[in-house]
């Protein structure tokens, strides 16, 4: 982050997703600089991941309107761009509220709670039980 971005306006906004953390910058005065932990968003994510996490400004249509800088801990990649989607939509809120009814039609702005079901005693896995040897 360079001197001139600590002056510009943002907004910010975090989003989850399972074990992700994402922490979102939006500059509304940008022309479209997509960084994730310091690394451009096309080096950091797949194309699909990279589509998946700039969803929200895709919908709105103002793709080349906003720079964003992400910072993600935690799970893997697929949740990472999934928290992304959910931070992007929550700043995208705080940048203007008439995007409400657009951004929850498409299920962005719900934190999905869905996490890893906990390994419990005397089996595998979450349910997985040891094999049963009749002999």
């Amino acid at each position: 982050m360079s001197a001139s971005d600590s002056s510009r306006q943002y907004f910010y906004s975090a989003g989850k997703r399972k074990n992700a953390i994402a922490r979102v910058k939006m500059f509304a005065d940008g022309g479209g600089a997509f960084t994730v932990n310091g690394m451009k968003v096309k080096d950091y994510f797949t194309d699909m991941q990279v589509e998946n996490a700039l969803a929200p400004i895709a919908l709105i249509g103002k793709k080349g309107e906003f720079d964003c800088d992400f910072i993600v801990k935690g799970g893997g990649k697929t949740a990472q761009s999934d928290a992304i989607r959910h931070g992007v939509s929550r700043a995208l809120l705080l940048f203007d509220p008439e995007l409400r009814s657009q951004l929850k039609r498409e299920g962005f702005l719900r934190r999905d709670a869905r996490v890893k079901e906990r390994k419990k005693p005397g089996l595998k896995g979450a349910r997985r039980a040891p094999q049963f040897s009749k002999r």
